[in-house]
């Protein structure tokens, strides 16, 4: 079934790369994006199906959640214990670019089919194994669930309310933003797999990637912690909903996000100019948040009873960053998602049809979405097995042994990306190789480098933009504006997250710079998209997580307006990765056509396809997307219990009869294992206070790691809350080598950032080169990318075409220049 009618064939960028998908669970995820992105993507299941068939949501007997992670797919039923089957499945993998495999370590398979093995056979298979923690290290065999990894990857801990305990983020956030880690670095192994001819073997760890994903503590990082690095950040929840506040409106609640001078000075327009507020120094956001007891209480008075929708257009046309806050059944019903396609009517089964997120991006200005839904069970089985027939394998490396190596090496970037999502998406670039050059202007600095010390050099910015160089130029200028078409006939790759329309305005949009390099590919991110009636509104992550429902889920279930986001950054890194995959899928086009392309990430949409499955089921059954706080969902016990200690907890997340029973046992309770009430799902979520009080009891005689511990040697899912600044003494982190040492300048010790994206043995480890001051390097790239004398850029600077560092001029008049 056919979402989008194509008229002919339509050309997507992995047209003709053929990956087997073994996963199961959330992991399907990634073997879905990939799909979305063009590629061939395989579906391999079991007699009687994969689990996930079988996976809450539930609509009936149609699980939501394998329609949404499996569709784009084929489907095969192959049995690797019969002789035939294993045939066929070892013949389809001679087929694959790309293989991606859940199994856990120690699993046994069937000869010849262990990843291991798989990946020795065909040295040209790409093979990623998606694990929990990983296939090394002292919680290899541990087991865990989305709460469990939000428990132990420090973000549980920062969620919440000061003076109630910890809230669990809602939703499946950690498992799908590590599926889009997932397949950003099988591309970059499938890229060094075009240079050099070996495939590898990716050991992903779901533990390390949402350290590095959500709301990292070691990673570029946005306003709401006011500048202090996660990993300092006081012990309980911290107050941060003052940044973003949200306000009770006469249908609902609206946020704000008043920042720069220039919002706020529209703020106190649209408060009527109150001469309370008038002196200039109000200009600066730290003096607002000192008065914030004084200025939001007439905020509310000016919003209590007006409309949201008539709110966000009288903000709007003050210049005040406001949006919404929509429940998700708004959200499916919003004019600006449907009018671009970010949402679709979707046949599930014959007679069931329900409406859902599409997909994380556009390419060349296309949905990279929804395009078939997911197969039936074996559906494919005849039309793959004849096409294993014709299908011929590459020959082998000649070279027994890869060598690590940086893909993107010889790629030249031209970095305008500003503040998170602009910044992480060139780091990940020039991690692994490439010559990224951060454009930027005094006049229009990047907030991102703005502190409330005003030092040149913050924490954020060194992880934030390392392996980076920087250019100080004016694009506002005409002759700014021509050095950076030069810039680009030269260049490879282009990023941006201004507003929409911004590049346009200034002349260098992508149809302009096509004209001069048609093979560059330009990659560009917004708050809403850009197009559709939200497409001009000023957007930031507070505001888009309202718009795009979540914020109106990330709540306390019994405790009202307890609205929690305020301190995570979610979705700008896993915004990150979306783009940085799809370029790279771009860049396989590129060197199969010779075109460039455009890649476009919204921020909202990213938001709505990580919760696809449950916007469906909302849409299916109005209000069963809501807000659960800590609370059981599927089963009991599910949640957040205390340990011994102050403010230590530990997450418990069964997921089902076998959990329920080692958990009995692990605890020392046979009487509940036994009690006929709580033999199913159904009975212990209907005694569920009951269980939690016996477990309560249990818990808090316990520290949480020694909780943890006793639970994980039973198998049963649960982890302890860990809190950034205990990173560094986690075992598993330590043992994989999570952590590499970052030098820089403006720092007397070196700093802990992340090392890789996950263990390989053919890509190299990314640089640590220090992240440069602002306008460090326009010399150098003025002489090696435009080939500049230094009388010209001297004249350029002068004009306020060009700008550089202080010191960096200090160094060029006294030759010590390098």
């Amino acid at each position: 079934m056919e979402i989008v009618t194509d008229s002919g064939f339509v050309p997507r960028p992995l047209d003709g790369v053929r990956v087997v998908d073994m996963s199961d669970g959330r992991a399907g995820t990634c073997g879905r994006f990939l799909a979305d992105l063009g590629a061939d993507v395989i579906l391999v299941e079991p007699p009687g199906g994969a689990a996930s068939r079988r996976t809450a949501p539930l609509h009936g007997e149609v699980s939501l959640f394998f329609s949404t992670h499996q569709a784009n797919k084929r489907g095969v039923v192959l049995d690797p214990a019969s002789p035939d089957d294993r045939a066929r499945l070892i013949s389809l993998l001679d087929s694959a670019d790309i293989l991606i495999e859940s199994s856990r370590p120690g699993t046994t398979h069937e000869p010849g089919l262990s990843p291991e093995e798989v990946s020795a056979r065909d040295p040209r298979l790409v093979v990623l194994s998606i694990t929990d923690f990983g296939r090394t290290g002292p919680y290899r065999d541990h087991v865990a669930t989305d709460r469990v990894h939000l428990a132990l990857g420090g973000v549980l801990s920062r969620s919440g309310i000061p003076g109630l305990p910890p809230l669990l983020p809602p939703g499946p956030l950690a498992g799908e933003s590590a599926a889009l880690q997932a397949a950003w670095v099988a591309l970059l192994a499938y890229l060094n797999r075009l240079d050099t001819g070996h495939g590898d073997h990716i050991d992903f760890s779901v533990h390390e990637a949402v350290a590095q994903i959500l709301d990292p503590g070691f990673g570029v990082g946005g306003s709401a912690t006011g500048g202090v690095p996660a990993s300092d950040l006081p012990r309980g929840r911290p107050e941060a909903r003052h940044l973003y506040p949200i306000f009770p409106c006469a249908d609902g609640h609206v946020r704000i996000a008043v920042l720069g001078a220039r919002q706020w000075r529209g703020m106190w327009a649209w408060l009527g100019e109150p001469e309370e507020f008038a002196d200039p120094r109000y200009d600066k956001v730290g003096v607002r948040f000192q008065a914030a007891d004084r200025i939001y209480p007439l905020i509310g008075k000016l919003f209590r009873d007006t409309p949201a929708a008539e709110l966000v257009e009288q903000g709007q046309r003050h210049g005040v960053p406001i949006a919404a806050l929509l429940a998700p059944g708004d959200v499916l019903n919003t004019d600006h998602f449907l009018a671009r396609g970010a949402l679709v009517d979707l046949e599930l089964a014959p007679g069931l049809t329900g409406r859902v997120p599409t997909g994380f991006v556009e390419i060349d200005g296309e949905r990279a979405g929804l395009r078939h839904r997911a197969p039936q069970l074996g559906e494919h089985n005849a039309e793959i097995f004849a096409e294993l027939r014709s299908r011929t394998h590459e020959e082998a490396p000649s070279e027994p042994k890869p060598v690590r190596r940086h893909p993107l090496r010889g790629l030249r970037v031209l970095d305008l990306g500003v503040i998170v999502a602009g910044a992480e998406l060139g780091r990940l670039l020039a991690d692994h190789g490439a010559d990224v050059v951060k454009v930027e202007n005094r006049a229009f600095p990047d907030g991102g480098r703005q502190s409330m010390t005003g030092e040149p050099m913050t924490t954020s910015v060194a992880w934030g933009h390392r392996n980076k160089r920087s250019l100080g130029l004016n694009l506002r200028s005409p002759e700014g504006a021509e050095l950076f078409k030069r810039l680009a006939a030269g260049a490879d790759i282009v990023l941006s997250n201004f507003k929409p329309g911004t590049l346009e305005s200034l002349g260098l949009g992508y149809e302009v710079l096509k004209g001069v390099n048609p093979r560059i590919i330009m990659a560009t991110s917004s708050a809403f998209g850009s197009s559709g009636p939200w497409s001009r509104q000023m957007g930031y992550g507070p505001l888009v997580r309202a718009a795009a429902g979540l914020t109106s889920i990330w709540r306390y279930a019994d405790v009202a307006d307890s609205f929690s986001d305020a301190i995570t950054i979610y979705p700008d890194h896993v915004v990150g990765r979306a783009g940085a995959a799809s370029i790279l899928a771009q860049i396989v086009a590129l060197r199969r056509t010779g075109r460039g392309g455009t890649v476009s990430v919204a921020q909202a949409e990213t938001i709505l396809s990580a919760m696809a499955d449950h916007f469906l089921a909302e849409s299916l059954r109005p209000g069963s997307f809501t807000a659960h706080g800590n609370s059981a969902v599927s089963d009991a016990p599910q949640g957040l219990f205390p340990c011994a200690g102050d403010d230590e907890w530990c997450v418990i997340d069964i997921r089902g009869d076998d959990d329920w029973q080692r958990l009995c046992r692990a605890t020392g309770h046979p009487e509940l294992a036994a009690d006929p009430r709580l033999a199913t799902a159904a009975g212990r979520l209907a005694h569920h206070k009951e269980i939690d009080e016996v477990l309560t009891s249990w818990t808090s005689a316990h520290e949480p790691h020694r909780a943890m511990a006793l639970l994980q040697r039973a198998g049963v899912p649960s982890g302890a809350m860990q809190r950034v600044s205990a990173y560094r003494d986690d075992p598993q982190l330590s043992a994989r080598g999570f952590f590499a040492a970052l030098d820089h300048p403006y720092f007397a010790d070196p700093l802990p950032a992340e090392a890789r994206p996950a263990l390989s043995r053919g890509l190299a480890d990314p640089g640590l080169r220090p992240a440069p001051i602002q306008a460090e390097h326009t010399r150098e790239v003025c002489t090696q990318w435009l080939g500049l004398g230094s009388d010209e850029i001297d004249r350029l600077i002068t004009e306020g075409v060009l700008e550089e560092t202080p010191s960096a001029q200090a160094a060029a008049n006294t030759g010590l220049q390098k």
